[in-house]
Parts: structure tokens; C-alpha cells; sequence
């Protein structure tokens, strides 16, 4: 398998455009190729030497985490300057126009995971809408789904009107089974933006992986794209687990499994691990755990909870699954547990739950006592026309080719 980054030294009018350009380079960490050589340094070894390098949340360097702020820098290895794209306020997700005046091509790499509330789509959207605006050509080196492009696995149904923010920019499910490149396509068609070399925007995509593989068939080491997203089986549980952002629940930040553990001090393990059995939900096991957070919410605290360990990664439905753990978790500890209402992800009068959901039908029918499975059907049940939508942003995607 190849992903854009391993196959842009074979396309000679591409590399010749960009010697020829003042680049700029979109990246993280994950940004790196078959042989673990980051983005820089194959542009570099391309004879490209980038202008400006610009960095998500969690920073171009990855150090960051989760909601915080990141100042601009510069990078000690190449000299240049490193412009933040995460900051204080919501206009800081977007280039501004004396940072895009000062290149002519934007080269964008970013891994992502498959999920709705992973920001570094948005990012790319953002950038690319900008850069439109600019004159500025973008080229998105893609990378494939880590947990699958199968229609029978997407979770969740668009968001509702009011509800997209930047876990959401744009309706699409939770678990939405496509790449950045054709999420990002998909968005610059509906705008109007052209597409291929001559327009908006050109994509270099993956090859040589066959559709619908997860990141366990992939013939390379899965690189973490974010401090709290250390492996492949994290990614596959990502889908739900980041739904516990949305709750006074530990998403098991400063544990070893983020995501995989959940839990807090008023939380007993066995039980919730007994309720989540007793849903009939599919392709894992609940282990009951304690376990203490060395940061973030209940750091110190003896915490009770329990590890969501997927068995079969075709029939796993982590969103379902974690709706039915927050479901669960209320129904336990009604006096403890609540949803969280604090400013999240630059909205202050929305609940962080609802905007992971992207309604306030799931939180609303957990506080009111309806079943878990039920509630966790309901919300995990997509728009029947994701599946048209899929197929269409993939050839959008392959029109937009370098």
C-alpha cells in the first residue's frame, strides 16, 4: 500500500511544480512515508524546501494536548517558520491571508481516523477554502481510512441544523467510512471550487490497499497521529469513545488506553460491564477495571470503570456501544454522573454531548430513562443516503486527481 506522501516523487509534473513554487506544508506528525521519513524531508529530498509549515490542533509537532491553544514557532531542523492553525479563537483554525500570500502551493498530509469529531479534516476544509480565496493551490497527499471505508459500518446520522461545529463543519455521520481527500473534495465540489492541477485543489491518493481494509492489513507501523491516539485499535474505538468528552466520565487521558478506558471514582466496573452485556451489542467485551488517571479529569483518583476491548472489528459498532456506556453510566449513578457544559471546541451554549451527537436527542432520551440498546440504536442509525453520498465523494475525489 501506498499512501499520496510514498507516491509523490512519481509524479514529475507535480514535483516540478512544486521546485518551482513558494510551498507551504500542512502536517503533523503521522505525516510521514512507507520509511518513517516525515513530509519535510521527502519534499526536501524532492527539492523542495517549504516556505511555511503550518500545524493543526495538537501542533505540527504533535505535543499538545486535547483542546489546547498552540502558539506559532519555528521548526529547528528546516528553519521555517511554523504557523499554528489551533488557537484561542475559532478564526485561528483558518490561514490568515499574509500567511498564504507568502506561498504559492499548499502541499497538505494529514492522517486521520474515520471520525466526525477528528478535527484535522475541518482543518484541511478551513485551509483549502482560504487558499481558494488566496490563489493559492492546494495538494492533498490522502491516506486511507484506519478503520475502514465499508457502508455497513457507518454510525450515526448527519448532524441537525445548529448543530456543526468544528467537530462537525460539515453533515456527515460519526463514523463516515471515507479519507480526507474525499471528504474534502466531496465539500469543494458543492462549493464550486475546480477541481485537478488547474483548479482549487488536487489530490495524490492512496494505492494498492483493497477497499474496506483496516489499519491491521496496512504493511506499514500505524504512527499516532495525536498524543491520545496511540494505535490503530484506539482509532477503531475512537467513534464512541470520544463521546465521554461530552461527560464528567474519564476517557482514560493519562492511562495507557485512552478511549478503551472509561470510567470514574463514583463508577462501579462490574456493573456497567454487566449492562453493557445485556444490550446484545456486537464484536467486543467490557472487562471490569479500576485504574488512575495521571492527568486530565480524576487525575490521582482510584477510578472505577472498564476497558472496551473490540473481538470482532467487522461487527464492532463503537459508537453504538459508547452511547449505550454513557446510557448505562447515567442510569447507575444519576446523582453523579452529568453531561458536561463547559465551553467545548469554541462553543459555549451547546452541550459538548449534543455536538458529538449532533443532536440532543440521545443526551435528552438518556436523562428521561429510555433503554440503552434502544437510545444507542436510535442515535447510531445513519442517513440512508450516506451510503449515494459515499460513492460520490470518492469519484468527486478521483476527478480531483494530480
Amino acid at each position: 500500500m501506498k499512501v499520496g506522501l510514498d507516491r509523490l516523487p512519481d509524479h514529475d509534473r507535480l514535483v516540478a511544480r512544486l521546485r518551482g513554487a513558494r510551498v507551504g506544508l500542512l502536517a503533523h506528525p503521522a505525516s510521514v512515508a512507507r520509511d518513517l521519513r516525515h513530509a519535510v524531508d521527502v519534499l526536501g529530498a524532492l527539492g523542495v524546501k517549504p516556505a511555511l509549515l503550518f500545524g493543526p490542533e495538537h501542533g505540527y509537532g504533535g505535543e499538545a494536548q486535547d483542546m489546547v491553544g498552540v502558539a506559532g514557532a519555528r521548526d529547528a531542523r528546516t528553519g521555517a517558520p511554523i504557523v499554528s492553525l489551533y488557537g484561542d479563537r475559532f478564526a485561528d483554525l483558518t490561514p490568515a491571508p499574509d500567511h498564504l500570500g507568502a506561498i504559492d502551493v499548499l502541499v497538505v498530509d494529514l492522517a486521520d481516523v474515520g471520525s466526525r469529531y477528528y478535527t484535522f479534516v475541518w482543518t484541511a476544509l478551513l485551509a483549502l477554502r482560504a487558499a481558494a480565496r488566496a490563489g493559492v493551490h492546494v495538494v492533498l497527499l490522502d491516506r486511507p481510512n484506519p478503520i475502514g471505508g465499508a457502508v455497513e459500518t457507518v454510525e450515526g446520522a448527519t448532524q441537525r441544523p445548529g448543530f456543526l461545529s468544528f467537530v462537525g463543519l460539515e453533515p456527515v455521520p460519526v463514523r463516515h467510512g471515507l479519507t480526507v481527500g474525499e471528504l474534502v473534495a466531496r465539500f469543494a465540489a458543492r462549493d464550486g471550487l475546480a477541481l485537478g492541477p488547474d483548479g482549487a485543489l488536487s489530490i495524490v491518493a492512496t494505492s494498492g490497499l483493497p477497499p474496506g481494509a483496516l489499519a491491521e492489513a496496512w504493511d506499514r507501523p500505524f504512527v499516532l497521529p495525536s498524543p491520545n491516539m496511540p494505535t490503530w485499535a484506539t482509532a477503531l474505538v475512537y467513534p464512541g469513545g470520544c463521546l465521554i468528552e461530552g461527560t464528567n466520565l474519564s476517557e482514560g487521558r493519562g492511562t495507557t488506553r485512552p478511549f478503551e478506558i472509561v470510567g470514574a471514582p463514583f463508577v462501579d466496573g462490574r456493573r456497567l460491564a454487566e449492562g453493557l452485556a445485556a444490550t446484545g451489542l456486537p464484536g467486543f467485551i467490557a472487562r471490569p477495571i479500576t485504574f488512575q488517571p495521571t492527568f486530565h479529569k480524576h487525575a490521582g483518583a482510584i477510578c472505577g470503570g472498564v476497558q472496551i476491548h473490540p473481538t470482532d472489528a467487522a461487527a464492532f459498532r463503537p459508537f453504538a456501544t459508547y452511547v449505550a456506556l454513557v446510557a448505562i453510566a447515567h442510569a447507575l449513578e444519576p446523582d453523579r454522573f452529568r453531561f458536561r457544559t463547559e465551553r467545548y471546541e469554541y462553543v459555549d451554549d451547546i452541550p459538548a454531548f449534543d455536538l458529538l451527537t449532533g443532536s440532543a436527542d440521545a443526551r435528552l432520551a438518556i436523562l428521561a430513562g429510555e433503554a440503552p440498546e434502544a437510545v444507542a440504536r436510535a442515535a447510531a442509525a445513519p442517513d440512508p443516503e450516506w451510503a449515494e453520498a459515499m460513492a460520490d465523494s470518492r469519484a468527486i475525489a478521483a476527478r480531483a486527481a494530480a
